[in-house]
């Protein structure tokens, strides 16, 4: 693969839709690069974001949109070689580099980078840890895997010390198998949790567990880690780490704990304790005992930069969350729709846990997705009987692209009803969202809350039942 050259103007980046291909082109053209970009479906918002910045975007993928020869492409990781415009970079021999590699190499050298990774929690952590540093007048960087509420951008470039970034662990481009997180440079580094997800590039825990492994090994010496004990293999393997080694959680004995909670008026009020003293009392306006952790860790982790705990409390009534988790799209009558990202079995269940918690007295309907590579494989066939049971109703919609599912071991969805009905909690699936939201319309109690997960666009079906909410209430 060509080297980055060093006098660059004109980079093109191949899929610029995502999120974080998105981001990066921004950062790039705040940082006076001549940036353009293609994708097969580019929509709002991430297209009215990236023309209001002067990007040129070409829709569908083409040799054509190389015809002007960039210095350098970026190819995003769900881009195959067999793309054309993959086939006319390598005809034309042009310099190209993953996301990562770019992020690394145009943004990272001069920082220390905050790296955070996990299974889950990973995105509204990294969130937390760069509003904290904002807050306190670092002038931090940071790219966010998520989009932020309060029309603020999920990128920055500042002149302070520390780049904060969402280290995942799934694989970089198709020239590039190894871990996203594994181009960061990592010299802070926290992990939040540790379980298996990704069946379509890992094998088993084991395999994902050697990924994490490689990224606590690549850590400076001179930073630190921070650790969730909620997890074991994550608690076998932090030994691995050539840094200082800190514990955050609730359980097991951690160095860093949240206890005594309680959940009032919207708001979450814990203690957080170090080594058994207590630092402060905190008062959180994220619901849940996953937005707890996910605070105690960038608690922990500024707390280990220097600043003082009463700053930090200060910061986070400030701070407005993360569009999809937990988004509150708006409210019918007395029925509620909300919106979250959530697809693993232990973030479905921590979901529909925060929620329930978040409106006492009203009925919780969860309808799920079955749509990331991991969730629509029968790999959590079991798992998810479970996950479901702190929901009053459960609607499971069509796997979403089963024929993706090259080895045939797709989710049962019917049997998946079948066992949460049997664990006592009411499920069905349906097919087709026109009648899942028909259904809702016509069967939802008030009050209620509908509670909407899914990793994608599931077919628009959060507006639509917003509208047949109203239909069906004359609103």
């Amino acid at each position: 693969m060509p080297k980055i050259p060093s006098n660059i103007k004109h980079i093109h980046l191949i899929a610029v839709g995502g999120t974080g291909m998105g981001s990066l082109a921004g950062m790039l053209m705040e940082k006076g690069f001549v940036v353009t970009g293609s994708d097969q479906n580019i929509y709002p918002p991430m297209s009215t974001e990236l023309e209001a910045l002067g990007i040129l975007l070409m829709s569908g993928y083409s040799a054509d949109n190389l015809k002007k020869k960039p210095d350098l492409v970026i190819v995003g990781n769900a881009v195959s070689k067999t793309n054309p415009e993959v086939l006319e970079m390598q005809r034309q021999n042009l310099p190209y580099c993953s996301m990562p590699e770019a992020l690394s190499h145009f943004f990272m050298r001069n920082n220390r980078s905050i790296v955070v990774a996990g299974t889950h929690g990973k995105t509204t952590t990294t969130a937390i840890i760069s509003h904290f540093l904002l807050e306190m007048d670092s002038d931090p960087s940071y790219l966010v895997g998520g989009v932020l509420q309060g029309n603020q951008k999920n990128y920055r470039q500042g002149s302070g010390p520390y780049f904060v970034i969402e280290g995942d662990e799934y694989d970089t481009a198709f020239f590039d198998k190894g871990p996203k997180f594994l181009h960061y440079k990592p010299y802070y580094t926290l992990v939040t949790s540790l379980e298996f997800d990704h069946a379509d590039i890992y094998r088993d825990l084991d395999h994902l567990t050697g990924s994490f492994v490689r990224l606590l090994e690549i850590g400076d010496p001179k930073g630190f880690v921070l650790a969730c004990t909620h997890y074991p293999r994550l608690m076998e393997i932090i030994g691995k780490s050539y840094a200082a080694v800190e514990t955050y959680g609730t359980e097991n004995n951690p160095q860093w704990k949240a206890g005594r909670f309680s959940f009032e008026e919207g708001k979450t009020i814990f203690d957080i304790l170090y080594h058994n003293r207590l630092e402060i009392r905190m008062e959180s306006p994220l619901p849940g005992r996953h937005n707890i952790l996910n605070v105690l860790a960038a608690f922990a982790c500024l707390r280990k930069l220097g600043f003082k705990a009463e700053r930090i409390q200060e910061a986070l009534k400030t701070f407005k969350g993360i569009k999809r988790r937990q988004e509150v799209l708006g409210v019918v009558g007395d029925i509620a729709v909300i919106d979250d990202f959530a697809h693993h079995p232990t973030a479905v269940a921590e979901t529909i846990d925060a929620v329930k918690k978040k409106y006492p007295g009203k009925k919780l309907i969860a309808v799920f997705e079955p749509r990331s590579n991991t969730s629509k494989r029968a790999v959590f066939q079991k798992d998810y009987a479970a996950a479901f049971a702190g929901a009053d109703q459960v609607i499971l919609a069509d796997v979403f692209m089963p024929e993706k599912v090259t080895d045939g071991k797709i989710l049962d969805v019917e049997r998946l009803a079948q066992d949460i009905s049997d664990n006592g909690t009411p499920a069905r699936h349906i097919s087709g969202v026109p009648s899942i939201v028909s259904h809702i319309a016509r069967n939802t109690p008030s009050p209620a809350v509908i509670l909407i997960m899914s990793n994608g666009g599931f077919g628009g079906i959060h507006q639509k039942v917003f509208e047949a909410l109203k239909k069906q209430v004359g609103a």
